[in-house]
């Protein structure tokens, strides 16, 4: 009798199962784990704490392309609630994977062109998030290295030929070239010896500066591109704050850290019951530039004031 009396008890006692976000990242946990912080903290000031009443599930492909199929469809046998992730190979290897699972990304292409959603006001789909467009900003960026290496005729270029946009950022820079009247050297590379081969192009040419495009990978390897222009004396741009955090000379485009903290707020929305298809697209509209005086100091070039005036943040 107390048996009887007792299951109900246990039944109703039993606590339901955590919603599982999945996070599918091209790099590494290391490489990612300053993006991680803002994300999960999103989720944690919206009530949602990993561990205690939502649980994430982490998948990484440690730049190998490839394995992102398999992971992607390994997330989705995994029951969870929705998953996130922050390049556009790995959206469209989502993408590929499930057309019912909410998916939430952040990535730097143009997600219409992508073929990711119908529309950024209504996607549609299973697919929503954040967009910073830094794939479209390799003219201004190059705008801005011309500025402070104005001598300089022919630029390094340095592109990833596996990112999916790697023929419109090659137009875009071919053509920024032509405008300023200036020629360009676009060096192919996707792995540590194509880096170093490139580099080493650079300086046979006698490249007066260096365009670094816009890439997760380049992102994750942020040393293999900034030591070498250090050590040529070469004044070089890059897409985000943090190259320029580490030592590099200039950096042109959004907020990497803000882009993750919006997406979370995108998983939060979902997991309180929004449908991806509701929720239109956010365009990042602030864009950072960001100067290293002391890699100007260290590579032997003087920042106009003018440049420096216009810059978000300098660093001494």
């Amino acid at each position: 009798m107390g048996s009887a009396v007792g299951w109900p008890f246990v039944a109703t006692a039993q606590q339901p199962a955590m919603p599982v976000v999945g996070y599918l990242g091209l790099t590494s946990a290391n490489s990612d784990a300053y993006l991680i912080t803002p994300f999960r903290k999103a989720l944690s000031q919206a009530g949602f704490d990993d561990g205690r009443n939502v649980a994430i599930k982490y998948r990484f492909a440690e730049d190998n392309v490839s394995r992102l199929p398999t992971l992607a469809a390994e997330l989705v046998r995994s029951n969870v609630a929705v998953i996130f992730t922050a390049t556009t190979v790995s959206a469209l290897a989502v993408k590929a994977a499930t057309s019912t699972v909410p998916v939430v990304f952040a990535i730097g292409a143009d997600p219409v062109k992508s073929g990711l959603v119908a529309s950024l006001n209504q996607p549609g789909g299973n697919l929503t998030g954040v967009s910073f467009f830094t794939n479209q900003m390799e003219s201004k960026r190059l705008g801005l290295l011309h500025e402070i290496a104005p001598k300089a005729e022919l630029i390094g270029v340095l592109l990833n030929p596996n990112n999916p946009f790697f023929e419109n950022q090659t137009k875009d820079v071919e053509s920024a070239s032509r405008a300023l009247g200036l020629k360009s050297d676009i060096q192919r590379a996707s792995n540590e010896h194509d880096i170093a081969a490139a580099f080493s192009a650079f300086a046979q040419q006698r490249a007066g500066a260096v365009l670094v495009g816009a890439d997760p990978y380049f992102n994750s390897q942020r040393s293999l591109v900034i030591a070498p222009a250090t050590q040529l004396h070469l004044p070089a741009i890059y897409e985000w704050r943090e190259f320029v955090e580490a030592g590099g000379l200039m950096s042109y485009g959004t907020s990497l850290t803000e882009a993750y903290r919006q997406a979370g707020d995108f998983v939060i929305r979902i997991l309180k019951g929004a449908k991806p298809a509701d929720l239109p697209v956010l365009q990042s509209t602030k864009f950072e530039f960001i100067i290293n005086l002391k890699t100007a100091k260290q590579i032997g070039i003087e920042v106009p004031p003018g440049l420096s005036a216009r810059a978000d943040a300098i660093i001494e």
